[in-house]
């Protein structure tokens, strides 16, 4: 077996048990225990786990309540701007790109209008509309329907029937947590996750846009996997455990 294999496997006896003991997985795996004390100091400096005398427990959180949107983007603002940055250097004039509602979105469209992009903007993020001034050359596309505080945008079926009217060559999209057992990606609003499906769904090019401790994130509600995306943007690289997990999904780390 090899180790990226034993390290999925200890995860799923984890998120299965919620703990698991290093005499236990020495006998299962047919390795030393010291080779398995390795194993989880690996995990455990990718916040994957929580070492304990003699094993160690799940420490995987999942998101319910969402907090409202503004008080997200206060949150960790400086990795967020990383990516933001990331991303916006993937955006060429003339793109017509769909950003969905998440605090990097609102960091991202700052960028795009403080140096008056010329692109086509659709979004269905409300929060940027104070962004917005007369001489901008980006015209931006507003999604209506039900306005969600905690999204900072209107999402749900109205939201959804006006997305599939439109197509874009290129989206970004946020997500809740990333579960690197098998590549599911979530929110934590079932709302949202429907209306990231549609995004998705009208779109040539996708990037998550998730900073590292999304690895370590659940939401409730998977909308996506992923294999469907051509690429993560993320602050910084992994540690190895992630990038090891990582490239069974064959996906660009950005």
């Amino acid at each position: 077996m090899f180790i990226e294999e034993r390290h999925k496997h200890i995860l799923d006896l984890l998120e299965r048990d919620g703990k698991v003991l290093v005499k236990d997985l020495s006998a299962q795996f047919k390795v030393s225990e010291s080779m398995i004390r390795k194993d989880l100091r690996v995990l455990e400096k990718n916040y994957l786990l929580q070492r304990t005398y003699g094993g160690a427990i799940n420490i995987k959180r999942t998101i319910v309540n969402a907090e409202r949107f503004f008080k997200r983007i206060e949150k960790n603002t400086d990795l967020k701007e990383i990516i933001a940055k990331k991303a916006y250097e993937l955006i060429k004039d003339g793109d017509t790109i769909f950003l969905d509602a998440s605090s990097i979105s609102y960091l991202l469209t700052k960028l795009l209008i403080q140096n008056n992009k010329n692109i086509t903007l659709i979004t269905n993020m409300v929060e940027i509309s104070s962004l917005l001034h007369l001489d901008l050359k980006t015209h931006v596309i507003f999604i209506g329907g039900d306005y969600n505080p905690f999204v900072g945008g209107n999402i749900g079926s109205h939201s959804i029937e006006q997305i599939k009217l439109y197509r874009c060559n290129k989206s970004f999209i946020g997500c809740s947590g990333i579960d690197l057992r098998d590549g599911s990606i979530s929110s934590g609003i079932s709302e949202d996750a429907g209306t990231k499906k549609a995004i998705m769904s009208i779109s040539k090019e996708l990037y998550l846009m998730a900073p590292n401790e999304r690895f370590s994130l659940d939401g409730i509600f998977t909308f996506s996997n992923i294999t469907d995306f051509h690429s993560i943007i993320t602050e910084t690289a992994p540690n190895n455990a992630v990038i090891t997990l990582l490239k069974q999904y064959d996906v660009n780390l950005i």
